[in-house]
C-alpha cells in the first residue's frame, strides 16, 4: 500500500505533464479576435480564405493596381506603399496625377476595407470603372462611394456626405465618420446590378443599377450629360486621387 501511495503522485505528475505539453503544441488559429488583439493588418484569417477571399492589397507592393489610363507612370505617382498602408501623396506635385486602379475587373463582389482621409480630405471609390480610350477619368463611368474627413465642409451636404453615393444617392442611414486621424470601415456589395455601400457597419446606399428608378435618379443628377455614368454592372475599381492625402488598409474582397 505504501508504494502504491508513492507512486500516485507520480503518475498523476507525468498526467498533467503530457496534457500541458499538447495543450503548447496546438496551432494558432488566425481569427479575426486573434488579427484584432495582435493589431495585425493586410493578413487573412484561415477563415477568409476558406470564404474565398483574396486581398485587394497585399500590405507590400502595388501588384494588382496600375494608374487610370496611365499604367506605365504607376510607379513615378504619388500612390506608395507607406508603413503597410495604401497611401496617396496628394500634394506632392513632383508625382504623375491619377487614380489607382485595379488591374482586373469585377463584377459580383463584397469588397472590404479601412480608410482614413487627411484633415478636411475628400476622396472617393468607384466602381463599374471603364478604362477605354472614350473616357478621361473614372468618374466619367464610375459610380462612388463617397470618402470624407469629418472636418470637410461637405459633411454638411447630403449628396456628397461620406458613405452615400456621390451626387445621385444621400446616406440611406445617417452615419458619422471617425475624426480626424482615425481609422473607418467601408463595404461594397454589388450583385447582378444591385449595389450596397456600408460606412461603420451601418447601410448608407441601396441601389439597383438596371433598374428605372436609378435612371431616373440619374436623369435629375449631375451626371445626366455623362452617357457612360453608371451603365455596366462590372468594371475596375479605383482610388481616388483629389489633392488630398489618404490612407488604406485591409483591403480584401470576395467573389460573389
Amino acid at each position: 500500500m505504501r508504494k502504491l501511495f508513492i507512486s500516485l503522485p507520480i503518475i498523476v505528475f507525468f498526467i498533467v505533464s503530457c496534457q500541458t505539453d499538447i495543450k503548447s503544441e496546438k496551432p494558432v488559429w488566425h481569427t479575426k479576435k486573434w488579427v484584432v488583439e495582435n493589431k495585425i493588418h493586410n493578413q487573412l484569417t484561415s477563415t477568409e480564405k476558406e470564404l474565398g477571399w483574396t486581398l485587394l492589397f497585399d500590405g507590400k507592393s502595388l501588384n494588382g493596381w496600375h494608374l487610370y489610363q496611365k499604367s506605365d507612370s504607376t510607379q513615378f505617382s504619388g500612390w506608395t506603399v507607406k508603413n503597410g498602408t495604401l497611401f496617396c501623396d496628394a500634394t506632392n506635385e513632383t508625382k504623375v496625377f491619377g487614380d489607382l486602379t485595379t488591374d482586373k475587373v469585377f463584377e459580383n463582389y463584397e469588397l472590404v476595407f479601412d480608410w482614413k482621409m487627411d484633415i478636411r480630405g475628400n476622396g472617393g471609390v468607384f466602381i463599374n470603372v471603364q478604362e477605354t480610350p472614350e473616357y478621361n477619368a473614372t468618374y466619367n463611368t464610375g459610380p462612388e462611394f463617397q470618402l470624407l474627413d469629418s472636418n470637410h465642409s461637405d459633411t454638411n451636404t447630403p449628396l456628397k456626405k461620406a458613405g452615400c453615393l456621390w451626387g445621385v444617392s444621400p446616406q440611406l442611414n445617417e452615419v458619422d465618420v471617425n475624426n480626424s486621424g482615425q481609422w473607418n470601415t467601408s463595404k461594397i456589395i454589388q450583385q447582378n446590378g444591385k449595389i450596397e455601400f456600408y460606412l461603420n457597419g451601418k447601410i448608407t446606399a441601396k441601389e439597383d443599377f438596371t433598374s428605372e428608378e436609378w435612371k431616373n435618379k440619374v436623369a435629375i443628377s449631375r451626371f445626366k450629360d455623362n452617357t457612360g455614368f453608371a451603365q455596366a454592372i462590372k468594371g475596375k475599381i479605383a482610388l481616388q486621387n483629389w489633392y488630398f492625402n489618404s490612407w488604406f488598409r485591409n483591403m480584401k474582397i470576395r467573389e460573389l
